[in-house]
């Protein structure tokens, strides 16, 4: 049998996403040692002494021209809290990325769902392929609030009934919806990272323009953030360059 839960356990609706930046080896001069040993073999781990600003001009042509790999040699992990249906867009982005997610088999879930904001546009007007999103009135946001709050106070409190009764969790958490919250680390270097904002960011430097759905954009608007501050200059080349992952 499992421990029963509490009676009184609240459940927490939430509109954000929560990204934070455990660890990070990435810096600007990464990308110029990585460039710089096919033309000075050993001598290129002068860089790491010097000061990258001076190769700025290095960082560019390597994205404009899409040598990609020196963008490769650093590392980023963001601990990430979101809507289990960001998690299964976020994990179609494989290669250079590593992943470790929480899970229903092994503890509780927690009662925290994900119910739109105010300012998340809800409409959808045109056919697949050719479509934008427009904001919703009054009366379409509070239907969405209250019929998401609902089905979710209905399924949590059929999965502690599940659990009470000793079924098994692994069984149990099927009765639980998408917007569920879920957490997890997420392993990158730049290039993965660029990969993604070009696919799950709108922004207007673009030169493909991207479509993703507003909750993933959410969370790579936050790692972008993060990642700016540690290489600014492949920041300032990846937006110089359309935002297109060498």
């Amino acid at each position: 049998m499992t421990d029963t839960p509490p009676e009184n356990m609240k459940i927490e609706f939430r509109s954000d996403v929560t990204v934070e930046l455990v660890k990070s080896a990435a810096a600007d001069s990464d990308v110029l040692w990585a460039a710089r040993v096919s033309t000075a073999g050993e001598q290129s781990l002068e860089e790491l002494q010097k000061d990258p600003e001076r190769s700025k001009g290095l960082i560019n042509y390597l994205m404009r021209d899409r040598h990609g790999s020196p963008f490769e040699h650093n590392s980023m992990t963001f601990f990430i809290s979101a809507p289990i249906f960001v998690f299964r867009e976020f994990m179609r982005h494989r290669v250079g990325w590593s992943y470790n997610e929480e899970s229903g088999r092994y503890r509780e879930l927690q009662p925290v769902f994900y119910v739109p904001g105010t300012d998340r546009k809800l409409v959808q007007e045109g056919r697949p392929g050719k479509y934008v999103f427009v904001e919703g009135t009054e009366a379409q946001h509070d239907l969405a609030a209250r019929a998401m709050e609902d089905s979710y106070r209905q399924a949590y409190d059929t999965y502690q009934e599940m659990l009470a009764a000793g079924i098994a969790r692994e069984v149990a958490r099927s009765v639980l919806p998408v917007g569920l919250f879920s957490s997890m680390y997420a392993t990158c270097n730049a290039r993965s990272l660029m990969h993604f904002l070009g696919l799950r960011t709108q922004h207007e430097l673009a030169a493909v323009p991207s479509f993703p759905q507003r909750e993933i954009e959410m969370v790579g608007e936050k790692m972008e953030e993060h990642w700016a501050r540690l290489m600014p200059l492949t920041h300032a080349a990846f937006n110089k360059n359309g935002r297109v992952a060498p």
